[in-house]
């Protein structure tokens, strides 16, 4: 009996402690919608549609084991899903001037809660498409088949004029500036992420990236559950590109180079693969790091006649730093550990005990 209210008590307490937290974390997002400018606004949109995309590009990466990089094409599929189906009608002769646009879509616009799950699972399709051959790839082969496939797609976007406008692009996309937004959709894909991991599927992702055949024997269906994960991450990452789209404003196929992949790899890499936790913390990192050092690409010259700082030095000395942390934590910040009451109670505990060793030896020798 005392057992069984022991761990009531413990499961009461951490679920206090978890509903305190979101409501402070609502209370934050709704200060800082109010109060700060639109510049910090904007910046803290793009953190949470990076937390997006990368939680989905870790979900197939980090806890499934498959080295994929097609989250660029994904991205471009739903940014554009959303600029097509949510521009205003009669705005779209003034956009599409060089070639009209296609019959069949000029006169169809969606609300933009409709046309970003739409843009999900045009991502899902695409996906189902392009991991039904990749997928049966291991490693790097299945690096270069998504990063050749999501080349493809932005190849595609570029030269289809009357769907796409091709490389002009799409303007006067309907804006968002709240950021409820991005953060209610950050926030839910968090919990479904949570969720499916700590399910009888995210075990059998898990089984995959320890070790494909053990996985097999123990009945695990390695294909359908690789499908599975890839399709889940193609979802989330198309929400985020429709996230990303109706933030800028605008969408053009040179927003989606294979560097922007490079991104969300840094991010799950830097956080930790296996993390979510971790690949939350790293996406606000990277995103505020990168633009805290955005000075670097001014020119200054100091008084001298050449200039000191050039533009791209800002990447340079970004590169450096994270190449300082990932020698120290060769496993990202998180590892495959979660931020956890319970991690945080015992990192607590460690720290108290060195200082309070610390403490002991300095009186000791100072005696």
């Amino acid at each position: 009996m005392n057992e069984t209210q022991n761990s009531l008590g413990a499961y009461l307490k951490l679920h206090w402690k978890t509903a305190v937290f979101l409501v402070v974390l609502l209370i934050g997002i709704g200060l800082a919608d109010i109060f700060v400018d639109s510049y910090m606004r904007r910046l803290l949109n793009l953190c949470a549609i990076y937390v997006i995309v990368s939680l989905a590009m870790n979900l197939v990466n980090g806890f499934t084991g498959q080295f994929s990089l097609g989250q660029a094409g994904f991205m471009a599929i739903g940014a554009y899903t959303v600029a097509i189906f949510t521009v205003p009608v009669e705005s779209r002769a003034a956009i599409f001037y060089l070639e009209p646009m296609a019959p069949f879509l000029a006169n169809i616009q969606l609300p933009f809660v409709v046309a970003l799950i739409l843009g999900g699972l045009a991502s899902v399709v695409v996906a189902f498409f392009i991991g039904s051959p990749c997928l049966r790839l291991r490693g790097d082969y299945l690096a270069i088949a998504t990063l050749g496939f999501s080349e493809i797609i932005r190849i595609v976007f570029t030269n289809t004029q009357s769907i796409t406008n091709g490389a002009l692009g799409i303007k006067s996309i309907p804006t968002i500036s709240s950021l409820w937004w991005t953060y209610g959709t950050a926030l839910l894909i968090i919990i479904a992420t949570i969720l499916l991991v700590y399910s009888s599927y995210g075990r059998a992702f898990k089984s995959i990236r320890e070790d494909e055949i053990a996985a097999e024997a123990m009945g695990v269906g390695l294909f359908k559950t690789k499908m599975t994960s890839f399709l889940i991450g193609a979802f989330f990452t198309g929400i985020g590109g429709g996230l990303f789209a109706a933030l800028l404003g605008t969408v053009d196929p040179k927003q989606f180079y294979f560097t922007l992949t490079y991104n969300f790899l840094l991010i799950i890499v830097l956080g930790g693969m296996g993390s979510i936790s971790g690949t939350i913390i790293a996406s606000f990192l990277v995103t505020l790091g990168q633009e805290a050092l955005r000075f670097l690409d001014e020119p200054m010259a100091f008084g001298l006649d050449l200039p000191i700082f050039r533009p791209g030095l800002r990447m340079v000395v970004f590169s450096f730093l994270l190449m300082i942390i990932v020698l120290f934590y060769r496993k990202g910040l998180m590892g495959t550990n979660e931020l956890t009451w319970d991690f945080m109670a015992q990192k607590f505990q460690s720290i108290k005990k060195k200082l309070s060793r610390k403490k002991t030896s300095t009186e000791g020798g100072g005696k």
